[in-house]
């Protein structure tokens, strides 16, 4: 079996409603209309097919789209099956471009293709392939919680998900004026209750002087977890703020290596470790900072792109949480169940996904390669 042809398609998937949280609010970037994403489809010399993606917000795509064209084309006539094989002649293809950021976030879309593409020669979901521990792992809501909603409104859309079967509610905070942030978090612990799991999420705003005082005047509210109280890159003050704080500490969704994850491991700077798949440039290396922050003794709580999470959390030994956001829903013809505070593994093989025709819509820009040229 060989990769007979690859496909990539640059796609922007509209938002219904634009979003803001806390950089927005301080000035830093421009409310969220739409999730860049960048697809992958490879079909091998036997008939089957593999999907993947990664996505960029605001800027990126474009760029991932011109890496994948010029490195893409080493996929051709490789066997599938070695992953790792194959993922390291890209890196090497690209090397001069380095191992982080847009170079691996674009080989991430043909990595997930990869998996996907393995499981279902397998006839397994992915999760049943890399070893599952459950058949359903624990759900959030963030969707609901952004800054540009009155409070009114995001204690409504908690009660929707709430009783939509989610099983905990994150809002948004790190706004210019804590105090507003205490509000609003007040208001919504007070209406959905103490027994319903909430997290926070300040987005990188606050110095660490101003992350120790909200971590400190919140601590009565039993969070599940602060996340991001401080610049992504900051180790050393997530360190010293999990270790000042009852409340468990989460980062890691920024971070686009193996390396930069296993300093916040290395360091004991969170208590929940967020890696996001197409950020840190696959299904491969999330792998390994899995195996290290469970050596750790670390919950893992991956970011975004609930499609693919589920099986990586599935197959994690401990029950951690996924983020319900629906945005890149409408992108496939498959929906993920979600009752009883859990969202179930899909028992479809690979990641159970295909795009939907409506994909077409939202493409911007497509390339192919084909073994032979055809």
């Amino acid at each position: 079996m060989r990769v007979q042809s690859v496909r990539f398609g640059r796609h922007a998937v509209p938002l219904a409603r634009p979003v803001s949280d806390a950089k927005v609010a301080t000035g830093r970037q421009r409310p969220l209309s739409r999730i860049d994403v960048l697809t992958c489809e490879i079909t091998t010399t036997d008939g089957i097919a593999g999907l993947g993606f990664s996505y960029t917000t605001r800027a990126g795509t474009p760029a991932q789209f011109a890496h994948v064209k010029e490195v893409g084309e080493n996929l051709i006539g490789q066997d599938p099956s070695d992953i790792g094989k194959v993922y390291e002649s890209l890196l090497w293809a690209g090397a001069s471009v380095g191992r982080s950021g847009v170079a691996t976030q674009a080989l991430a879309a043909i990595d997930v293709a990869l998996w996907d593409l393995k499981a279902k020669r397998a006839g397994l979901p992915l999760a049943k392939l890399l070893g599952a521990y459950r058949d359903s792992v624990r759900v959030y809501n963030t969707s609901g919680g952004y800054l540009q909603a009155p409070i009114e409104e995001v204690t409504e859309k908690a009660t929707q998900s709430l009783a939509g079967g989610i099983g905990g509610i994150k809002i948004k905070v790190g706004q210019p004026d804590m105090k507003e942030d205490l509000r609003r978090l007040a208001a919504v612990r007070e209406h959905i209750g103490d027994d319903v799991p909430l997290m926070v999420d300040a987005n990188q705003q606050w110095d660490r002087p101003s992350a120790l005082r909200f971590g400190r005047a919140v601590e009565e509210l039993g969070l599940v977890w602060i996340e991001e109280p401080l610049d992504a890159y900051d180790a050393e003050g997530h360190a010293q703020l999990a270790a000042a704080l009852d409340t468990p500490i989460a980062t890691g969704e920024m971070l686009s290596s193996v390396p930069d994850l296993v300093r916040l491991i290395d360091l004991r700077a969170v208590d929940y470790l967020q890696p996001d798949v197409p950020r840190v440039g696959g299904i491969t290396p999330y792998l390994k900072v899995a195996a290290l922050a469970d050596h750790a003794h670390l919950q893992v709580a991956p970011h975004f792109v609930m499609e693919i999470h589920v099986h990586l959390a599935a197959a994690y030994p401990r029950d951690s949480w996924v983020e319900h956001i629906e945005w890149l829903s409408p992108l496939f013809e498959e929906r993920l169940e979600i009752a009883d505070g859990r969202i179930a593994v899909p028992g479809r093989p690979g990641l159970g996904l295909s795009l939907a025709g409506r994909a077409r819509d939202w493409r911007l820009d497509q390339v192919e390669f084909h073994l032979n040229g055809r």
